[in-house]
């Protein structure tokens, strides 16, 4: 039930907080290793593509997106689906690497980081809210 949600793109933006802005771009998108999606959103405020490719696809099990262009120097998504107590267990690992720049390391500390844990706080309370009650690992 979970994986399949995660299977169609267009719910990404259910998952991710209006304040970004985010739009996927790339229509009618069959998820499989190789395929690239593009989305528009804004970071701060400022208009940002960005541009993925599924690195893996293993259905009911996880998948891999990484950035083909966009604002970090790396980023690659691990979400992975276990079967659990009559639930299943999402698990997001994110890679990521900011540009290189002068106060990258104040940046990230004050900016970026906090910006991503709002965002994945987001997309947990939206899961919740989809797929019912459960804890957070």
């Amino acid at each position: 039930m979970v994986f399949p949600f995660f299977a169609d793109a267009a719910n990404l933006e259910f998952l991710t907080p209006p304040l970004l802005h985010f739009k996927v771009l790339t229509p009618a998108i069959q998820m499989r290793a190789g395929a690239l999606i593009d989305y528009r959103l804004r970071i701060r405020g400022v208009p940002v593509g960005w541009r993925t490719e599924i690195e893996v696809w293993e259905p009911s099990v996880r998948f891999v997106d990484r950035q083909v262009k966009g604002p970090y120097r790396l980023w690659r998504h691990l979400h992975t689906f276990e079967d659990v107590d009559g639930g299943t267990l999402c698990t997001d690992v994110v890679e990521y690497e900011l540009p290189r720049l002068p106060g990258r390391g104040v940046v990230h500390k004050w900016l970026v980081r906090p910006d991503l844990e709002q965002i994945f706080d987001y997309r947990a309370e939206r899961m919740r809210e989809r797929f019912g009650a459960g804890r957070l690992v």
